[in-house]
């Protein structure tokens, strides 16, 4: 996903910012997404995308840590986008453990015109249960992700079109979420 050389810029430049939110735009999935329900199903013995940062988990584990490190820029938060669906996931320190740390969190925007596979949606649903650091997962609406920082909250609305048929469709909120600042974590809003 990243090699040594890009890893150590990404950090350097994290960890120079004066920023008060720090914005990590990507093109996969950050935070782990075991695909697997059932019981015992975590870590190693789980289903995972590996085109998504699941396949390079050292990777993802050594931006995490640093960004749970005392050198790390207020506020991060990670765009993301590639998935055809809607997602919010907060990073955690370790994934295994509900309770871990959390250090981010993660918006992944859909597409506008591309579907996401119709079977794929509920066992993605079904999944949600064992990824609980998913706050909200959805594969039926085409739209976009919006953005609004300020001082005290970055607050993110997940757009939706009610058809992508039409040139003249209505769009509306399908759901909002809000981080404020100095607490990682999303929180309906």
């Amino acid at each position: 996903m990243t090699g040594g050389e890009q890893e150590q810029w990404l950090v350097d430049g994290l960890a120079s910012s004066s920023s008060l939110w720090n914005v990590i735009a990507q093109q996969t999935i950050f935070a782990e997404v075991d695909f697997n329900p059932q019981p015992g199903s975590e870590g190693p013995a789980g289903v995972f995308n590996v085109d998504q940062w699941d396949g390079y988990v050292a990777q993802r584990e050594l931006l995490t840590e640093f960004l749970a490190s005392e050198e790390a820029p207020p506020n991060p938060g990670i765009l993301t986008g590639d998935i055809h669906s809607s997602w919010v996931n907060d990073i955690k320190v370790d994934y295994d453990d509900p309770e871990s740390q959390t250090v981010a969190t993660e918006f992944v925007g859909t597409s506008i015109t591309s579907d996401f596979p119709a079977p794929f949606i509920a066992p993605v649903r079904a999944a949600l249960s064992d990824n609980p650091h998913i706050k909200f997962f959805d594969g039926l609406y085409r739209g976009y992700v919006r953005c609004d920082l300020d001082a005290d909250v970055w607050r993110t609305d997940f757009r939706a079109v009610t058809t992508i048929d039409s040139p003249q469709s209505s769009v509306f909120t399908l759901r909002s979420f809000a981080v404020e600042n100095g607490e990682p974590g999303a929180k309906p809003a």
